[in-house]
């Protein structure tokens, strides 16, 4: 008996510590391991550059200085505490650069304090028990050289940032500031908005027919006037082909069926599902990111705490052998008609980093369904595109068939065509994730030589749609197509121009503010080579490079800091201070000291400021237009709501005057009845301006004469 109570407790003296990001994961994991393991949470980088200086010695190899992160040192403290009373350490932090630094930098400062303590690094891809117990089991070295190309990226950004950000504020303004991947995007946003506004729309028509065929009635467009395609590019087109087959009978001359397979699509990487969670559901990119971030880390299933999708940062499809057997038993299950004889395999892009599968639920059983009354609303809105999306790629194909009518009226032909899907494939488990053109529509049975009656004729005016502000889903889009960032930097990208108040997100698009659009001026003018997307696709590149220890990250930043350096000290020496010309002198007089208010930049925008500062400290938002209430002399300002601060036009006579718009006023007067213009935004015609009178049908669709006399922007600041 004695004998057994010594090894019982000789087993029971092991304890690891393994030390994870957040919280939520420690609790999942700790659960999974059980006794003889303490499972602790660094909340992120406890160790990294300060933020008050460069902390780069440039004549040094580029060597960082590193620091306790401010109000970290006792969370290290007590990790280090921690394991002191552990016989082993397994640092589990995120399988990625920035979570394998997290764990150097957390084993070089637990080895400082006890050297002869084993130390090892694990990762895992999701969040199960088995997933937890084989990385345990299999436990490894830090990756040197990921960790490098972390460094490399840190060291690189911090001497981008922190010499461009000065330069900003000795020559334009305090405060400003600018980054090497966010500068970028800002500069694709700030062009494509150059697009917009340089757009001219070109007026069009089209024209349907209501046809009818006893009880059995449909609408199909013109497609063809004289055997060729109709050019409409007004009323009078569309009324001459009216009055022309006015009475005319109608007769199906042409019926067409075509057959089309339809391939699942691959499971989510990061960037698509940010892409789809914005389109489907409204979300930002940050807030896709947050929710998955909750279901990766653990979910409360009954008395189970369970991660219900894998790690939410990739750029690969690849799936895992055990995860494929998992889905296709599920599949041979509920659908064994859909199941395909082999596995459908999707193949990986080249310039894809495969250290992770693609995102997926971790257990196929936890259907929607099945977990709907665990989770919020949003993280089931999520959790459900993952699910349909991957158990979807691996069933068979759909099939659909298209049917199409042409019918003759005289000399114009009119076509209606409708798609019915027949073998449903894949698309049994979509129910979220089905598209309007994926839904079924059906056409009634008709033979060609069928006569029937046009009930009535529909012309329609329309303008030609100008380049679309960039989203969240599109900006993301592009920023993977063109190779800037990484998953993981997709969300922070468009945050910090949100934060900086570079761009604002109006309608759910992104628009360059005037203080962005200045910025990236200044930084296309004089740093054209730094902020540029092939400078940045190239960093990339040579991030990878030094993660697959091909380069070394040193003489990586070497060749950028050289000519860099150098183009930053002639800026600084021959730009000429920028400072006080964006002030601009108004008409307007300060009605606390009577001096005038000059328009100056802030962090919000343009508004006006007293030219008696600092004697006089009164500022107010600049005018935008004139208060369109009868008998009212107050102008519209723009105002923010509060809390969330969301812009909105008011009278500056409130609460005498309670005028609201949450359109924006534009540099115009209506020609019609002389009250200024609004944009405005619907899915339709896209942005257009608009009279701000109810009562007034005033659209402005094209470059027309208008009055130009309000003054202002619509940035102002309060």
């Amino acid at each position: 008996m004695a004998t057994k109570k010594a090894v019982r407790g000789k087993k029971s003296s092991k304890n690891t510590l393994v030390i994870v990001e957040s919280p939520a994961k420690a609790k999942t994991i700790e659960k999974y391991l059980g006794s003889g393991y303490t499972v602790k949470a660094s909340m992120g980088h406890l160790i990294d550059l300060p933020k008050s200086r460069i902390a780069i010695d440039v004549n040094n190899h580029f060597e960082p200085e590193y620091i306790t992160v401010r109000g970290r040192a006792k969370l290290l403290k007590e990790l280090q505490g921690d394991a002191k009373k552990s016989t082993e350490v397994l640092l589990a932090s995120d399988n990625d650069r920035e979570g394998e630094a997290i764990a150097w930098h957390l084993r070089n400062a637990i080895q400082s304090k006890l050297k002869d303590l084993p130390i090892r690094r694990i990762v895992f891809n999701e969040i199960t028990p088995q997933a937890i117990k084989d990385s345990v089991k299999h436990p490894m070295d830090i990756d040197e050289s990921k960790v490098n190309a972390q460094k490399a990226r840190r060291v690189l950004d911090r001497l981008v940032g922190y010499n461009l950000s000065p330069l900003l504020w000795k020559k334009v303004k305090n405060g400003l500031s600018a980054g090497r991947v966010q500068s970028v995007a800002l500069r694709l946003i700030c062009e494509r908005e150059r697009e917009v506004e340089n757009f001219i729309p070109e007026e069009y028509w089209t024209l349907d027919a209501d046809l009818q065929k006893g009880r059995t009635s449909f609408t199909a467009q013109l497609v063809l006037y004289k055997d060729e395609k109709p050019v409409l590019s007004c009323g009078d087109d569309v009324k001459k082909i009216i009055d022309e087959i006015s009475g005319a009978p109608a007769e199906i001359i042409d019926i067409k069926q075509t057959e089309k397979t339809i391939r699942p699509k691959a499971p989510f990487t990061t960037s698509k599902l940010q892409q789809m969670a914005a389109n489907r559901l409204g979300f930002t990119s940050k807030k896709t990111m947050q929710i998955a971030q909750q279901l990766y880390e653990g979910i409360n299933i009954g008395s189970t705490r369970v991660g219900l999708i894998t790690y939410m940062r990739t750029d690969s499809v690849r799936i895992s052998a055990t995860a494929m057997e998992d889905v296709r038993g599920w599949i041979s299950q509920k659908y064994p008609a859909e199941l395909p004889e082999t596995p459908v395999e999707y193949s990986v892009e080249k310039k894809a980093q495969d250290a992770h599968e693609a995102i997926r639920p971790t257990y196929a059983n936890y259907t929607p369904e099945y977990v709907k009354e665990h989770l919020t609303r949003d993280q089931l809105r999520l959790y459900t595109i993952i699910w349909e999306r991957f158990v979807s790629s691996q069933m068979a194909n759909a099939k659909s068939r298209t049917s199409s009518l042409d019918i003759r009226c005289g000399n114009a032909v009119f076509r209606v065509s409708s798609t019915r899907i027949f073998e449903k494939g894949f698309y049994k488990v979509m129910k979220t994730l089905v598209s309007k053109e994926e839904k079924e529509k059906t056409l009634p049975d008709m033979k060609v030589g069928d006569v029937l009656t046009v009930s009535q004729l529909h012309p329609e005016q329309h303008f030609t749609q100008g380049p679309a502000r960039y989203t969240d889903a599109s900006i993301v889009k592009t920023l993977e197509e063109k190779g800037i960032g990484r998953p993981s930097t997709y969300a922070p990208i468009i945050s910090v121009l949100l934060d900086r108040y570079y761009v604002n997100r109006s309608n759910k698009q992104l628009v360059p503010t005037q203080l962005g659009r200045i910025i990236n001026d200044i930084l296309v003018e004089f740093f054209p080579a730094v902020i540029d997307v092939n400078f940045t696709v190239t960093v990339e590149n040579d991030l990878d490079q030094v993660e697959d220890g091909k380069i070394e990250w040193s003489s990586m930043i070497e060749s950028f800091w050289t000519p860099f350096d150098a183009r930053v000290s002639e800026v600084m020496n021959n730009l000429d201070s920028m400072k006080g010309r964006l002030d601009e002198t108004t008409e307007y007089m300060c009605e606390k000291c009577g001096k005038p208010m000059l328009k100056k930049l802030g962090r919000f925008g343009f508004f006006l400021a007293c030219s008696g500062f600092p004697e006089c400290r009164n500022t107010r938002s600049i005018p935008l237009a004139r208060c369109p209430r009868p008998g009212c002399d107050g102008e519209i300002v723009a105002r923010r709501t509060k809390g969330r601060g969301k812009e909105f036009y008011g009278c500056t006579n409130y609460p005498e005057c309670d005028f609201i718009s949450h359109f924006k006023p534009i540099n115009a007067v209506c020609p019609k009845c002389g009250q200024f213009m609004v944009e405005k935004y619907d899915k339709k015609n896209g942005s257009f301006k608009s009279c701000i009178n109810p009562e007034c049908d005033y659209l402005h669709t094209q470059d027309e004469p208008m009055d130009e006399s309000i003054d202002g922007d619509a940035d102002g600041e309060e």
